[in-house]
């Protein structure tokens, strides 16, 4: 079980006459990529469970959460503790305090344990509440005025929260280490090998442009709440690896800073290897293991729920949710269709996942069929195919049977 030994002390900042300056200026500090997260409780409720969707939703995190029994609310504050300590953020910021209950403002200050957040305390009230003052006898803190710690926010920092615009948003995208997800083989028994960098393997994963980087860690961290979707499907864009492969990854198997992780295989394509993770993964990998280390305290397999969720949606079904797949069979031209007829609707076409062996290195492995169903086959991934690529020496169906005496 994680714990800070020492958390910082609570600030319980009074703000007697509810002035809307200060509540506005408390709203523009919210910036989770600095570190900084302003919570505005649900009014009409004092349930811990909604105080806990509140944070979750501040983080970007869709709810309500789903899998879980309808109101516990131990799963949605442990994914927020995971979240947090996943995430740059050190100040968390309340409003509305003077309205917590006993129960919320205990799972707050558990909050506080489980991850060090600098807990600030907003009360839009001449006084506080009589259990509020007693439950802050036993812990660390300050009182302050809001006009010292909430000053009217400018002008320029309302302007830096216009969202970005997105060149690809609503699109789908599709990236070609999705191409080898899917696999006929089994899963592999728990490793605890040395591997070496797949790049020392002679491996090279395909790399997305920085557009659709930016693009894919937007969606995935704010398609899901559950970090091991989340982490599973980053780690597939990023290695180009199976659902076999994915299974065999443990929480011990990813560095403790994130940088790396290890996934093993029985020797069927490349043998064991250590991928590096992108920047834009990191978070996303690190709250799947911290939230092992929150809920079971074990280094269990990294790309499932220690909290038990159930009737959670597949990966495959989870990257199309996000609109993400691998590349497909190219479309039929429409025909041209009759002056003065309505144009036909066009219906929405099902994703193909294919069955791909071009990454499978055993000779009885590659006498099974490729199931394709007409996708193009993924990229070069060794440094010899790579180069041939560059100089146009490889196909451009490279990967079909029948052409591979053609390298």
């Amino acid at each position: 079980m994680l714990d800070c030994p020492d958390p910082p002390p609570v600030t319980v900042v009074l703000d007697p006459y509810d002035d809307v300056v200060h509540t506005r200026a408390a709203l523009a500090s919210h910036a989770p990529q600095h570190g900084r997260l302003t919570v505005h409780p649900t009014p009409g409720t004092d349930a811990a469970l909604a105080l806990a969707y509140d944070i979750l939703a501040a983080l970007g995190k869709p709810v309500p959460l789903a899998g879980y029994r309808h109101l516990d609310p131990g799963p949605a504050w442990s994914i927020a503790a995971a979240w947090v300590l996943a995430t740059p953020i050190t100040h968390l910021t309340l409003l509305r305090a003077h309205l917590l209950t006993p129960h919320r403002f205990r799972a707050l200050l558990a909050l506080r344990r489980r991850t060090g957040v600098r807990l600030i305390l907003v009360c839009h009230h001449r006084a506080m509440r009589a259990f509020l003052e007693r439950e802050l006898t036993q812990v660390d803190h300050s009182i302050a005025e809001a006009s010292a710690l909430l000053p009217e926010a400018e002008p320029a920092v309302l302007e830096r929260q216009t969202p970005q615009a997105r060149p690809l948003a609503n699109r789908w995208i599709s990236l070609p280490a999705l191409t080898t997800l899917m696999a006929f083989d089994g899963a592999t028994d728990p490793c605890r090998c040395a591997a070496p960098m797949a790049a020392d393997r002679d491996f090279f994963a395909p790399v997305m442009p920085p557009v659709t980087e930016a693009e894919v860690a937007w969606r995935l961290h704010r398609a899901t709440a559950h970090p091991y979707l989340a982490a599973q499907l980053a780690a597939a864009a990023f290695t180009a690896a199976s659902t076999t492969q994915l299974d065999s990854a443990h929480v011990r198997d990813l560095a403790p800073d994130g940088t790396t992780i290890t996934l093993h295989d029985r020797g069927l394509r490349r043998g064991c290897m250590t991928h590096p993770v992108p920047d834009w993964a990191r978070p996303l990998l690190r709250a799947a293991a911290l939230l092992w280390r929150i809920g079971a305290g074990t280094s269990g397999p990294l790309f499932s729920d220690p909290l038990g969720g159930e009737a959670l949606p597949s990966l495959t079904s989870f990257a199309e949710g996000c609109r993400l797949r691998p590349p497909q069979p190219p479309r039929p031209k429409p025909r041209r269709s009759r002056r003065g007829t309505a144009p036909t609707p066009k219906e929405p076409v099902k994703t193909i996942w294919p069955v791909c062996t071009a990454h499978y290195g055993l000779s009885w492995v590659r006498d099974e069929p490729d199931l394709m169903q007409g996708c193009p086959y993924p990229p070069p991934y060794t440094r010899k195919t790579i180069e041939r690529r560059k100089m146009g020496w490889l196909p451009p169906d490279y990967g079909l049977r029948e052409l591979r005496h053609l390298r």
